[in-house]
């Protein structure tokens, strides 16, 4: 016996939510990236915690959490989750050119977190440019992406290997 095709569609095209109540449970993670380009001095104030409106690098890393939790409230036919953890990670980049933004979210249910992930990443630089637009209007939001995904049905997804 086949299971039934997961789709947003019902039989006569609509959008609905997917049923999913016939899933196991299996524990679930996923793991996303993002980036937000700046001035060497932009990111220097917030390294120095010297930026006017305060802590960035706390209040970004508290919006991307909030933002998981919220997800299904934020994206159309996404379920609610009972969310176990959420980390949001900030990071100088290498170059010296911006903050890497890494959130992951881990969840036991009947489906993924890529959604939560990708959520809390977007919200965490949402809030970066945010907190600091006052000092640098030109800063760039991007690169965001899933780079690791496990549990379920269809196994474990990691980017840097490309399965």
């Amino acid at each position: 016996m086949t299971a039934p095709r997961l789709s947003h569609l019902d039989a006569a095209g609509h959008a609905v939510m997917v049923d999913v109540s016939a899933k196991p449970d299996t524990r679930r993670e996923a793991v996303a990236h993002g980036h937000i380009k700046m001035r060497a001095e932009t990111l220097g104030l917030i390294l120095a915690a010297a930026m006017p409106k305060g802590d960035v690098l706390a209040t970004a890393r508290i919006a991307g959490i909030m933002a998981a939790k919220k997800t299904a409230e934020l994206i159309p036919l996404c379920h609610p989750l009972a969310i176990s953890s959420v980390k949001v990670e900030l990071a100088p980049d290498r170059a010296g050119e911006g903050i890497d933004i890494t959130a992951r979210v881990r969840t036991t249910g009947p489906t993924g977190v890529e959604m939560e992930a990708l959520t809390a990443a977007s919200v965490a630089a949402l809030t970066l440019y945010d907190m600091c637009k006052a000092v640098e209007r030109d800063m760039e939001i991007g690169q965001i992406h899933v780079i690791h995904k496990s549990g379920g049905a269809s196994g474990t997804y990691d980017r840097a290997s490309g399965s």
